[in-house]
């Protein structure tokens, strides 16, 4: 413990909080320079996409804005704070993120591991309202906590980290390409129509009959049919057990998703839970591992169940079925977001309801046909369920020897 210290933030490097360049200055933005909000994801240690880019002109009237790679980020307003990631390459910010350029006397992503050991600690510190709670630089740069103060030690306990979280990161990327795999699998069989013919040909393409289908506004094979995904499967909307009642939540151990975790792909795991009881005293239902489910509130998200859940009202529930497995299903619905988010209502919380999803259009292809499909596309979502679930171990692992190693706890050899 003599080798711990107590440390401001502020002594870690200098704080920087972000800013929005104005809307009415389009040349400010393009794709030389990442602009990272609290939208984009800090679910791994290294920022390495965001949804939008700064110009260079846009970065040069940010004046001292600029963040190097291997700066710390905090995410400091709103439900997202406390979150902390690094740049990895020249990066700015929006204001609702304070930001540590670490100086020499630090190990960067040592910092990294320790700010996000102390995610409490940043949580319980905002002032403003408790529907939005916000931290400011003044504040942030005052907050402290213990630190490792030799410099070696720090960069050991951040390798002993770091394999870890290189090992998540390198498996997310193995899924993302399974993944893509598995979608234009799905495009080329049944959206192009060139799954093999009797000759083991691209159908389509080698001058398979085709006829216009009404419903679909398109061409489909001949003798295929159309109906709606509620004909041929399970739709199921989730529900919420009452809050006020324990009996519903308290030593539970039933997983109950929220519409937020959709955006994980595949879903292994849920930040709450419901008991038996919650299930029967409400409109939740427990969906088995296999179902497809969609946020049907804002965003537009299927992904697949991974572990037995329950859901809340803003996700529908998609069963599998002997015919319909999920490895149809899924990618089916990826292709739909678009015009699925085309069908949402209301101004403050846009949505499509459970009929929507019912009555979404699909073609329905020959059981010898969809029996050759799950030949090839099941084993690609068997792997990606074996690697979220390594990661889900990974992950629980390093949350495990997290506190451990900056408490001093457990030292590295």
């Amino acid at each position: 413990m003599s080798n711990l210290k107590r440390f401001e933030f502020s002594e870690f490097g200098e704080v920087i909080t972000g800013k929005t360049p104005s809307s009415a200055h389009p040349e400010d933005w393009g794709n030389a320079i990442p602009f990272i909000t609290p939208s984009d994801s800090f679910e791994q240690k290294y920022i390495n996409s965001t949804q939008r880019y700064l110009s260079s002109e846009g970065v040069r009237k940010l004046k001292g804005k600029l963040l190097p790679g291997n700066s710390i980020l905090v995410t400091c307003i709103g439900s997202a704070m406390g979150k902390v990631a690094m740049t990895k390459a020249p990066s700015v910010t929006n204001q609702q993120i304070n930001a540590i350029k670490v100086n020499s006397n630090y190990d960067p992503s040592y910092i990294y591991y320790c700010l996000k050991n102390n995610y409490k600690l940043i949580r319980n510190a905002a002032g403003g309202s408790t529907a939005l709670p916000l931290l400011n630089k003044k504040d942030f740069e005052r907050l402290n906590c213990n630190a490792h103060v030799d410099k070696i030690e720090q960069k050991k306990i951040s390798l002993a980290l770091s394999l870890i979280d290189e090992k998540i990161a390198l498996n997310n990327h193995i899924n993302a390409e399974l993944e893509a795999m598995a979608k234009t699998l799905y495009d080329y069989w049944f959206v192009q129509f060139d799954f093999p013919d009797a000759n083991g040909k691209p159908y389509k393409t080698s001058g398979g009959k085709m006829e216009y289908n009404a419903t679909l506004k398109r061409e489909i094979p001949v003798g295929w049919g159309v109906t709606n995904i509620g004909s041929i499967a399970k739709i199921v909307l989730g529900g919420t057990p009452s809050t006020g009642n324990d009996d519903y939540w308290k030593n539970a151990n039933i997983p109950w998703l929220s519409s937020a975790e959709t955006a994980f792909f595949p879903v292994v795991s849920s930040e709450q839970m419901i008991t038996s009881s919650g299930i029967e005293n409400s409109a939740a239902t427990l969906l088995p591992k296999g179902t497809v489910v969609i946020s049907i509130v804002r965003y537009i998200r299927p992904s697949i169940l991974g572990i037995d859940a329950a859901t809340n009202q803003s996700v529908v529930g998609i069963r599998e079925s002997d015919i319909y497995k999920s490895s149809f299903i899924y990618p089916y619905f990826c292709s739909e977001v678009p015009r699925l988010m085309g069908l949402r209502t209301g101004a403050q919380q846009p949505h499509i309801n459970k009929g929507v999803i019912d009555e979404s259009p699909i073609s329905e292809p020959p059981s010898s046909t969809l029996a050759e499909y799950y030949k090839l596309a099941n084993p690609v979502f068997d792997k990606i369920m074996a690697v979220a679930f390594q990661n889900h171990e990974l992950v629980k692992l390093r949350n495990w020897l997290l506190p451990l190693l900056m408490n001093g706890q457990v030292k590295v050899k």
